[in-house]
């Protein structure tokens, strides 16, 4: 089990940076690229560059998956995510990063962590903690703080809203996504990137937003496949080890490298707010990455398909003769109930429900 959590834990950690930097470089994008072009492009770059690396395991004959196969049951979450997280969310991004600070921005997409946890206990009855509710209260604290522009007509910067409302539809996203991450991550992102990306370039071309260059294009298809394909790849593969609010924790870091890649190639100097905000938002996401877990919990049986291994403590079922059990492999298999005790996250096979006290 420690190697499962170890392993997805990079990937939190990577999927982090990659979205992290992506945040500063769309910036240098927005000085010749529309919002709403640079949104297309961004995504169709995941989902071309995902897509073309399963198109090269058939040709070459690598095309035997270890991960499950999206199903017909999928497809209406998989629609949901790619409108709030695919469509909606990096618009909103970019027109309020194209009036907001690159190291302002950077910050305040810590509140994603905020909307991920909030919609995952309240919608989904994912359990949170006490540490994670005033971590969760810390982050909300210094979003506010960004928020504010003394000079705006309200005292509130509507720049700053957007990227909020972003953070929110990439919360639900993340939810959403959760309920098909037992699937192939790469699938996932694959199809997600091509149909978000082909409906912003559908609404850019309906609302005629200008075009930049072949050059500009190559570099938002390249920061998308990085920053948005590969990102989400990996988060998603996260996302069903180690569950919603704690991916979204360790996910959480992602504000803080994008702040400190902004400050390096922008030399802006941040508000007042931003100093208030910083340790208070720091303080929140290690709180959530502290936070352990651990009582007796039953799990009901249950019969699934998704990529696993037998040395987690989950799946100690029987193979035909001569099958490679240790290796990571996917099949429908059975769960008996079982009760037991041990440390664990809301990951897929730890979604009870918990009294108060639990």
């Amino acid at each position: 089990m420690r190697w499962f959590n170890y392993r997805h834990t990079l990937d939190a950690i990577f999927a982090a940076i990659l979205f992290g930097l992506s945040a500063p470089l769309s910036k240098l994008l927005l000085g010749s690229i529309d919002p709403i072009p640079l949104a297309s492009l961004l995504y169709l770059g995941a989902g071309l560059g995902l897509g073309a690396a399963l198109l090269w395991s058939g040709i070459t004959g690598r095309s035997e998956s270890t991960e499950a196969k999206l199903g017909r049951e999928d497809i209406p979450w998989l629609l949901l995510a790619t409108l709030t997280g695919g469509v909606l969310a990096p618009i909103f991004l970019l027109y309020g990063l194209r009036s907001t600070p690159a190291v302002t921005v950077s910050l305040l997409l810590n509140f994603e962590v905020v909307a991920t946890a909030l919609i995952a206990a309240w919608v989904f009855r994912e359990f949170v903690g006490l540490r994670a509710w005033i971590a969760i209260g810390f982050i909300t604290i210094g979003s506010i703080l960004l928020t504010l522009e003394p000079t705006a007509v309200r005292g509130v910067s509507v720049s700053a809203i957007l990227v909020l409302a972003a953070c929110l539809m990439w919360g639900l996203d993340n939810n959403l996504t959760r309920l098909i991450s037992l699937k192939d991550p790469q699938r996932i992102v694959a199809v997600k990137g091509l149909i978000a990306g082909g409906f912003s370039l559908l609404l850019a071309l309906i609302l005629r937003k200008p075009f930049p260059s072949a050059g500009y294009i190559v570099l938002g298809l390249l920061l998308g496949s990085m920053g948005y394909g590969i990102s989400l790849a990996l988060f998603v593969r996260a996302l069903r080890n180690l569950g919603t609010s704690r991916t979204g924790a360790l996910f959480g870091t992602a504000p803080f490298i994008g702040s400190g890649a902004s400050f390096l190639l922008f030399r802006e100097i941040p508000s007042l707010p931003f100093f208030i905000a910083f340790p208070l938002m720091a303080g929140g996401v290690f709180l959530l990455f502290c936070e352990q877990h651990a009582h007796e919990h039953v799990h009901d049986s249950i019969t699934h398909d998704h990529a696993h291994r037998h040395d987690d403590g989950h799946h100690v079922h029987e193979h035909a003769e001569g099958h490679t059990s240790r290796l990571i492999h996917s099949h429908r298999h059975t769960h008996e109930r079982i009760a037991h005790s041990h440390e664990h996250r809301p990951d897929i096979h730890h979604r009870h429900l918990h009294t108060f006290s639990s």
